[in-house]
């Protein structure tokens, strides 16, 4: 899976879990030249606080457009460690 934003990749992966229609990329495909930090917060019922993420790609950001649970509840440990996009980011089969 890839995701892209901009024309750019911001994540690629073989290794991504599917929940609740949205794929998990180890935080290890991130792309970390166009991250940026956010201080936005949401609370899952039942995967625990998640945190945000902006992205930066050719002096546009799109602000808290990835999320991911630094410490998620039991039922949601199988992402810990990955991270999920939205606000138009598009995920796509590589």
């Amino acid at each position: 899976m890839k995701a892209t934003w901009n024309g750019v990749t911001i994540a690629e992966s073989d290794d991504t879990v599917l929940v609740e229609g949205n794929h998990y990329f180890p935080m290890s495909s991130l792309n970390r030249d166009h991250v940026t930090f956010s201080n936005h917060k949401t609370t899952c019922p039942w995967k625990g606080m998640a945190s945000y993420y902006s992205l930066l790609v050719n002096g546009e950001l799109n602000t808290d457009a990835a999320w991911y649970y630094a410490d998620p509840k039991p039922e949601a440990e199988e992402i810990r460690d990955r991270v999920a996009f939205w606000k138009d980011v598009k995920v796509t089969a590589s």
